[in-house]
């Protein structure tokens, strides 16, 4: 693969679209045909299995080997076959090229990578990307052409998953690469802008929204916001070059800039092009620093008039982090002292920094334009459920509500219990009383939290019937407390568990 080869254009796209559907050619088809390990195979970048599973002529098995497995196929079992392909544009759009194999055979190959992507509401979609490239990453493409454009991978899904959904008027995708995030936004804003330093990752992009049959975006080459100029948004979204390395390799994943500064100044930036209310939401990298509180570190980052929710998901000390990338990058296949030398350059740059580990998770800003902004940075490892677009838009709200509400307002206002939460009891067999009471929810975030008898009391009554004072009233009168003193003592725990995302306000809108 070389990223100098011409890219196809989109002028029938709609034709080949309904060919591909109409063969079957789809996120469900592939899994019929493949079945799951080599499916799954697949998003490892491992093919033999798939190889194997499409040995058989039939329409789906030469679509898969074309543009999923790069391999060749007869032309004249696409031209004179059921293939249903309209092969002449194809040919001519720069789909697939005719060529004569060693043995002198007429086929037919793919010039780019087309993968099917199944949308959050069933939605048959298309990721177009550079070949042998539909999975990248920590996945390690092994690829060194600095151009390369990157398809469906880990970092990107995870993204589309954690953004909030609702209706808005724009959508900025900085950093579109092959279209993922742009192509999503497409379903709920109005208008889509997607950029990028590389000219040819735009190209991808258009071919991504023509061929998943979504509206075309505006595309705009450049770094960070420098395309958009002063524009506003009420939605940014951005899965960035966030490698911390010692110099730019590769565009789709080395910033260019020294240590965490890219993902910094993309935060910094990213304010000033939020409308009122408008989301920002980002993967990152950061640098754990020798003496810092990587924490403090993050809060700096946060431009005024945002609230934001910072989430870590996985540190990595600099060995495992210099060796991931190289791998990715393919320096574990070429001459061991080329490998050694480069990972020696890493390790260097880290020291120099004074850098002991490497975060990665979740950025997401809502602006709010509040006095006194909720700035909440956590480490999370633990599994989640995705989708999480829904339950990152309530963590603000739940914000806005406690920020609006003082103690006495809580105790005179109505909450829910929120669904799929349960309650689960600590202790020793046998034993009259349990140690402890946890709350779990089984969803979204997939919490616990200890709570005391009173908190476990106060939440499984919470059905917003009552206000929050009632319910102690009568629970200290049960425990035998002074209410007043229970009240006073009360707030705190109401707050935690609102903010944890256990109690709802009873009159917030459920999804």
């Amino acid at each position: 693969m070389s990223t100098a080869t011409r890219l196809p254009v989109s002028d029938h796209a709609a034709e080949l679209r309904a060919a591909l559907l109409a063969a079957g050619f789809t996120a469900d088809g592939l899994l019929d045909l493949l079945g799951a390990p080599a499916y799954a195979a697949l998003a490892r970048s491992e093919t033999v299995p798939a190889l194997r599973a499409t040995r058989a002529d039939g329409p789906l098995a030469h679509l898969v080997r074309l543009f999923l497995l790069q391999q060749p196929v007869p032309y004249a079992a696409l031209a004179d076959g059921p293939a249903g392909l309209p092969l002449d544009r194809v040919l001519a759009d720069g789909w697939l090229i005719r060529e004569k194999a060693a043995d002198g055979a007429d086929t037919v190959r793919a010039t780019v990578d087309v993968r099917p992507y199944g949308g959050p509401d069933g939605e048959d979609w298309f990721i177009v990307s550079d070949l042998g490239c539909a999975v990248g990453g920590a996945g390690g493409i092994g690829s060194r052409e600095e151009g390369v454009v990157l398809g469906v991978g880990g970092a990107s899904t995870t993204l589309a998953g954690i953004t909030v959904r609702t209706p808005v008027g724009s959508a900025l995708d900085l950093g579109s690469g092959s279209g993922i995030q742009a192509l999503h936004a497409a379903q709920h804003a109005t208008r889509v802008t997607a950029t990028d330093v590389n000219p040819r990752a735009l190209e991808f992009t258009r071919l991504t929204l023509a061929l998943s049959g979504a509206p075309e975006a505006e595309l705009l080459t450049g770094s960070l916001f420098e395309p958009v100029g002063d524009a506003t948004y009420d939605l940014i979204v951005s899965n960035p070059p966030f490698v911390i390395s010692p110099r730019a390799r590769l565009t789709y994943r080395d910033g260019g800039m020294g240590g965490d500064d890219l993902c910094r100044t993309l935060v910094q930036q990213a304010g000033r092009h939020l409308n009122p209310g408008g989301y920002a939401q980002f993967l990152a990298n950061w640098q754990h620093v020798e003496g810092e509180d990587w924490k403090d570190r993050l809060r700096s980052w946060v431009p005024q008039g945002c609230d934001a929710w910072i989430v870590q998901r996985e540190v990595q000390d600099i060995t495992q982090y210099a060796e991931l990338w190289l791998r990715d990058a393919g320096d574990h296949r070429a001459d061991a002292a080329a490998y050694a030398a480069h990972y020696e350059a890493w390790l260097e740059e880290f020291e120099a920094r004074g850098t002991k580990a490497v975060g990665f998770g979740w950025i997401t800003l809502h602006r709010s334009d509040t006095a006194e902004p909720s700035i909440v940075v956590e480490e999370w490892p633990h599994p989640v459920e995705q989708p999480l677009g829904e339950t990152v838009r309530a963590h603000f709200a739940r914000q806005d509500f406690l920020r609006e509400h003082d103690d006495a307002a809580l105790l005179e206002g109505r909450f829910r219990l929120v669904e799929e939460v349960v309650q689960e009891q600590v202790g020793t067999p046998g034993a009259e009383d349990p140690e402890h009471v946890v709350l779990r929810q089984n969803r979204g975030m997939r919490r616990a939290t200890k709570v005391d008898t009173v908190g476990a009391g106060f939440a499984g009554v919470c059905d917003g019937s009552l206000t929050a004072g009632r319910i102690l009233d009568a629970i200290a009168q049960l425990v035998q407390e002074d209410p007043v003193l229970l009240r006073d003592r009360t707030p705190e725990a109401i707050r935690m568990l609102v903010e944890q995302g256990f109690l709802e306000p009873a009159g917030a809108a459920r999804p």
